[in-house]
C-alpha cells in the first residue's frame, strides 16, 4: 500500500510530567515554568508506519495542559481522525477544526504525529515533506532570568551547556529590569548576543523607559514589551532603533494579518503549538517574509518530540530571523523523552537524515502509549 491509500488505524496517548534544571527554570512576567506537564501523541496507519507528536501546553499561556489535551483527543479529534486517510494532512487538520474550537496546542500534538507519519511514510525527512530544507542547522538562544547570584547560575549553567546567545526575562518592574539587563550584560560580555523579554508585562510608558534604558546595554531585541493586543504600542516601539518582537501577538494567522498591517512588528516568534501545527507555522513564516517580517522558531518548553518539530519547521523556512530560535529541548530538563537526542552544542542545532521527525521516544514511554 503506497502512503496515498493509507488510513489512520488508531490515536493514542502518553503523559509525561518533566523536571526543569533548577538553575534554568524561567521566571518572567506569565510567572516560572519549573515542570512541563505535556501529552505525547502517536499516530498509527493501518500500513504500520508510525508517527509521534508533542502537546506543549502549559494552562498560564494557552489555557490547556496534558489533561485537557487528552480528554479533547481521545473524545473528540480521534472520532474525527480514525479511519480516514492520512493524505493530504492540511484535510485532517481542517477535519479538527470542525469538530474542536481553539485549543491550537492540543490539535498541534496531533498534527505533528500525522506529519511524522506522512514523512516517514514517504521515507524523507519532516523538512523536506514541508518544502524544505532550507538549511540544516538553526543558531539558538536561552533565556535567563533570576537577579543577583541566581542570575548568575543561570548563565554559568547555560554557558556549561554550550549557550552562547541569551535573552533575559523582564516585564517584572522597570527598575529591576533595567538592573537585571545590565548585570546580564556584565556577565555575558560586550560582544554576546543579548535580549530581552517581557511577555507583555510592561504599559507603553514603562516599555518606553525601559527600551531607551536597556538600549545602554546593547540590548539585541525587545520581544513581546506590551500587551498582546496593543498593537499600537507595539508598533510605536520600533521607534527606539531596537528590533520589536511579537510573541503573545502572534498565534495563528488571522493574529499574523493584524499585526502585518499595523506594521507593529520586525519580528514574529511563530511556534508549532500556537500555529496547530507544523505546516501552518511554516505557512505563516512564509506569509510573514512575504511582506517583510522576519520570522524566529519560539518556545514553550517542548520536550525532545516538540523540539524536533521546532528543528524541521526552521529549516523549511525560506527565511529565517538573525536572531537565534528558542529549540532548547533537552537542555532545558534533568532528563530527555528521546532514545537519541537532538543534534546540538547550544549554540546550533543541527537536522540529520532520518524520515519524519528522525526522533524516537525511549523505549519506556513508547510502552505507555494506550
Amino acid at each position: 500500500m503506497s502512503v496515498t491509500t493509507a488510513r489512520i488505524d488508531a490515536v493514542q496517548t502518553v503523559a509525561v510530567s518533566l523536571a526543569a534544571h533548577p538553575e534554568l527554570v524561567v521566571h518572567g512576567a506569565k510567572g516560572a515554568h519549573d515542570r512541563s506537564d505535556f501529552l505525547l501523541v502517536r499516530v498509527v496507519t493501518d500500513t504500520g508506519v508510525v508517527g509521534y507528536g508533542e502537546v506543549s501546553a502549559t494552562p498560564l499561556w494557552s489555557g490547556e495542559d496534558g489533561a485537557s489535551a487528552e480528554h479533547f483527543i481521545r473524545t473528540v479529534l480521534a472520532g474525527a481522525l480514525i479511519g480516514q486517510p492520512l493524505t493530504p494532512v492540511g484535510r485532517l487538520e481542517s477535519s479538527m477544526d470542525r469538530v474542536l474550537a481553539g485549543n491550537p496546542f492540543t490539535k498541534a500534538g496531533v498534527s505533528i504525529a500525522l506529519w511524522d507519519a506522512y514523512a516517514r511514510a514517504l521515507d524523507v525527512p519532516l523538512a523536506v515533506a514541508l518544502g524544505g530544507p532550507y538549511r540544516t542547522s538553526v543558531p539558538i538562544k536561552l533565556s535567563l532570568s533570576g537577579d543577583g547570584a541566581g542570575l548568575e547560575r543561570a548563565y554559568r549553567a547555560a554557558r556549561a551547556a554550550g549557550f552562547s546567545a541569551f535573552k533575559v526575562k523582564v516585564g517584572l518592574g522597570v527598575a529591576g529590569d533595567i538592573d537585571r539587563v545590565a548585570a546580564a550584560r556584565a556577565l555575558v560580555g560586550e560582544d554576546t548576543l543579548l535580549g530581552v523579554d517581557a511577555n507583555g508585562g510592561w504599559t507603553r510608558t514603562q516599555a518606553a523607559a525601559a527600551a531607551v534604558a536597556m538600549s545602554r546595554s546593547g540590548i539585541a531585541f525587545l520581544e513581546q514589551p506590551v500587551a498582546p493586543g496593543d498593537l499600537r504600542g507595539l508598533g510605536d516601539l520600533r521607534g527606539a532603533g531596537v528590533p520589536v518582537v511579537a510573541d503573545e501577538s502572534v498565534f495563528g494567522t488571522d493574529d499574523l494579518v493584524s499585526v502585518v498591517r499595523a506594521d507593529a512588528a520586525d519580528v514574529v516568534s511563530v511556534y508549532v503549538g500556537k500555529s496547530g501545527g507544523p505546516g501552518r507555522a511554516v505557512q505563516m513564516g512564509r506569509l510573514a517574509g512575504a511582506f517583510g517580517v522576519d520570522t524566529l522558531i519560539g518556545s514553550n518548553g517542548e520536550l525532545g518530540i516538540g523540539a524536533a518539530a521546532q528543528l524541521h519547521v526552521a529549516c523549511a523556512l525560506p527565511a529565517l530571523s538573525a536572531i537565534p530560535s528558542d529549540i532548547i529541548g533537552a537542555f532545558y530538563y534533568t532528563e530527555d523523552i528521546l532514545a537519541e537526542p537532538l543534534d546540538s552544542d547550544g549554540r546550533t542545532v543541527r537536522l540529520g537524515d532520518a524520515p519524519g521527525l528522525g526522533v524516537q521516544p525511549r523505549p519506556e514511554i513508547t510502552e505507555g502509549f494506550r
